[in-house]
Formats: structure tokens, C-alpha cells, sequence
């Protein structure tokens, strides 16, 4: 208890103690000091410099455009109800059919249309690449 009355909680864990990294970089040493002391291993260490640029997931853009393209053929389909008269070859399509056309097509275009809108994110995030400096370890057990 605090002279306030309330109680004071110990650290949940070791990480949010003030000198909690300086325990995880004493274990690191400790590692390290056993790969040192183990003969049949060699440590190969490398420092790499890498580009990072961000890409939109091509999928995501597909079937939200092929999603867009059957809710605009739902509108399409009972927006408009054609005419009372029956074609000159007497077939009459019920909205279910004209729905399935409209839909296939809607599909299609809609996917196309989101397979463009990705790339011209991807053309735009393309240009935003930075660098940053890798550490790369390899260990490789001697024979």
C-alpha cells in the first residue's frame, strides 16, 4: 500500500521493468558465448542493404471489382423491367436470367477494372522505396 491508499502492482513481466532489455541482451551474449565455444559451428555474419516497397494483394482488388460488378448487376436487373412486348423470336427472359447474364458480365469487367485500379497502385507505391541495413547470420555446423 502507497501512502495514498492504493496499491502498487509489481511488473507483469520482465519486459516492463526499466532494465528488462538489458536482461534479453545479456541472454543474446550468453548464446553467443556458446556458439563461440562450440568448435563445429562456424558463424557466418553478413550486413546486407535491402530496398522495401509496399505492394497491394492483387486478389483483394479482383473480387472487390468482380463483388462491385454482380451488386451492379442486381441494380441494373431491377431498375429497368424492359418492355411488355415479347422479341420477334418470342423468347421472354425472367429477371433471374437477365440477372445471370448481367452478373457474368459485371464479373468480368468488374475484375478487370480492379486488376487495373491495383496496378496504378502499384505504378504509384512503387516509387516510395527506402532502404534499410540487414544483419544477416548463418551458422553452419563444420564436419
Amino acid at each position: 500500500m502507497t501512502a495514498s491508499g492504493t496499491r502498487a502492482s509489481a511488473p507483469r513481466s520482465l519486459q516492463e521493468c526499466e532494465n528488462g532489455r538489458m536482461a534479453d541482451e545479456a541472454s543474446g551474449a550468453r548464446e553467443a558465448d556458446a556458439v563461440a565455444s562450440d568448435p563445429a559451428m562456424v558463424v557466418e555474419d553478413r550486413v546486407e542493404r535491402l530496398s522495401v516497397r509496399r505492394s497491394p494483394k492483387y486478389s483483394v482488388f479482383f473480387v472487390l471489382g468482380a463483388a462491385l460488378g454482380v451488386l451492379v448487376a442486381l441494380i441494373l436487373t431491377f431498375a429497368f423491367h424492359g418492355t411488355d412486348q415479347t422479341a420477334a423470336s418470342g423468347v421472354d427472359y425472367t429477371p433471374g436470367q437477365v440477372f445471370g447474364f448481367l452478373a457474368l458480365i459485371g464479373v468480368a469487367v468488374g475484375a478487370t477494372l480492379g486488376g487495373i485500379v491495383a496496378l496504378l497502385f502499384d505504378r504509384v507505391l512503387g516509387r516510395r522505396t527506402h532502404e534499410v541495413t540487414v544483419d544477416r547470420e548463418t551458422v553452419h555446423y563444420a564436419e
